[in-house]
């Protein structure tokens, strides 16, 4: 089978996987806390049960990431998640106790750990102008099935059976359910996906080299053509060596004539199969200080990005059922259908931005869509706190608030995940974006017992918010230069500065 066709089949995969993060969320979401109702558990019960699945995800994010980056493979990872997705399902579906019910949750969640292998690997196998139209796409993957998960809810609360001993019905059969789509897509990727190699820098396509042996090789043949090809191999060298690599300058050196040492050019020493695997395991982290990559000013404001869009984001969340049942009487049908209409607006708002990435550039993305956030809860601040007007009047500065916070997140997301994997390294991408969704993840965590426990005084919860916002927009344009993919020279510099 041709590259082409493997990559194409690979992406296609990758979009199921994210399809299914979306549905797994729809399904449960809605008959959680009365399938903890039916176990007798405690109202913080559900608070602990939906935060133990954000809790192993952030965890298990970064160390599935730094696999990735020393393996340089995620097949076997995805393969691995995925068996704790069924696993965690699974035991969702057995549901002899709330604290079954509470591990399931846990174990489910060590399965999303894979999403910072696979931004690591979109990475990799991508061009930096295709980069923000591929995770755009990966993204409306997921929101499509946060659109369709309820629609399957619609016949799993009619299931009324038995399958042996076990009891299938409208509070067990997500889990069931779920299990066997998790089973179904581990065997799409046993299939249908491969570990794609990285692209070389200028070309679409790439071969690049995955020892040292092979680094070597390649550069004593870039040597020998023309400069202006062998400059971008050497400053890349260079930088690895910046970043204060012994191996890297060792390499570099032995790789320089010595005068000293006539035999060196005649008769040079190549590591073995062993050490050269060996040596490149270790590379990203030996070629990286962790210190200088995460708290470069660029790195800082975008996973500043990461958690306060997200902390507001699932903050709202939180805070639309108890306002809509407070002020409209709305049940579940028409929740259910509030979220419908916003799943269809993030989902436009995603493939406006995948057409717009490629006219603009990312940081003006982000700077738009950090906009329409403040706007949003500066409007949230002055409506929605304290609805003003008869019903007619409420309901529309209701929408309009919702509508505006939806929109802007499309922008926000898409444009710091781009930007995210274009001012960090290559080398370490699957651990540096696991620690950007652990960010997230933790956001996902505290997003929710903030504005759980504020229902009821809006102006404090809103206010808190808006400030975060402010903030993040004075970072944005203190950093606005910043934030654009950096060239040889200007990467190598910045981070020895560091």
């Amino acid at each position: 089978m041709d590259h082409g066709r493997k990559k194409k089949l690979t992406f296609i995969t990758i979009g199921f996987i994210f399809l299914l993060s979306g549905v797994e969320y729809a399904v449960i979401l809605p008959t959680i806390w009365k399938y903890l109702q039916t176990l007798d558990a405690p109202p913080y019960f559900l608070g602990l049960t939906l935060s133990a699945f954000s809790l192993s995800g952030l965890l298990s994010g970064p160390l599935f990431g730094h696999w990735s980056d020393r393996t340089r493979t995620t097949k076997k990872i995805i393969l691995l998640s995925n068996l704790f997705e069924i696993v965690g399902n699974f035991m969702y579906f057995l549901g002899f106790s709330r604290w079954l019910l509470l591990s399931s949750r846990l174990v489910a969640g060590i399965g999303t750990g894979a999403g910072s292998s696979i931004f690591g690997l979109l990475t990799r196998s991508t061009r930096p102008q295709d980069r923000s139209t591929v995770f755009a796409a990966v993204m409306v993957c997921r929101q499509v099935g946060l659109l369709i998960g309820p629609a399957f809810n619609i016949f799993l609360r009619l299931c009324d059976f038995h399958l042996g001993p076990f009891v299938v019905n409208t509070y067990t059969a997500p889990g069931l359910f779920m299990c066997l789509l998790w089973i179904l897509l581990q065997l799409a990727v046993l299939f249908l996906y491969w570990d794609l190699p990285p692209l070389e820098k200028g070309k679409d396509a790439a071969k690049a080299p995955h020892s040292v042996a092979e680094n070597e090789e390649a550069m004593e043949e870039e040597e020998g053509e023309d400069n202006d090809e062998g400059k971008p191999l050497m400053r890349s060298q260079e930088l690895a060596g910046s970043y204060g690599s012994v191996l890297a300058s060792d390499s570099h050196r032995n790789r320089s004539p010595s005068t000293s040492d006539p035999s060196a050019n005649a008769n040079p020493v190549s590591p073995s199969p062993e050490a050269a695997a060996s040596r490149e395991a270790w590379r990203p982290f030996k070629s990286i200080s962790l210190s200088r990559e995460f708290l470069r000013e660029e790195v800082v404001v975008l996973l500043a990005a990461q958690f306060i869009t997200l902390f507001n984001q699932t903050a709202l969340e939180t805070m639309v059922t108890p306002l809509t049942q407070k002020y409209f009487n709305y049940g579940e049908l028409e929740n259910s259908l509030m979220y419908c209409l916003c799943g269809v607006e993030v989902i436009a708002g995603f493939l406006f931005v995948r057409w717009l990435s490629r006219r603009v550039a990312e940081r003006v993305i982000l700077a738009v869509g950090l906009g329409i956030c403040n706007i949003s809860c500066v409007w949230c601040l002055i409506f929605v706190a304290k609805p003003l007007g008869g019903f007619p009047w409420q309901l529309t500065e209701f929408i309009v608030g919702v509508f505006l916070q939806v929109l802007g997140l499309p922008f926000v997301a898409v444009a710091q995940i781009s930007l995210f994997s274009k001012v960090t390294s290559e080398e370490t991408q699957g651990f540096s974006q696991g620690v950007r969704r652990s960010v997230g993840g933790l956001a996902t965590i505290l997003g929710p017992l903030w504005a759980g426990g504020l229902t009821s005084n809006l102006y404090i919860m809103i206010g808190v918010m808006m400030a975060l916002l402010v903030l993040l927009t004075v970072m944005l344009a203190f950093s606005y230069k910043r934030l654009v993919e950096p060239s040889g020279e200007e990467e190598a510099e910045s981070r020895v500065s560091c």
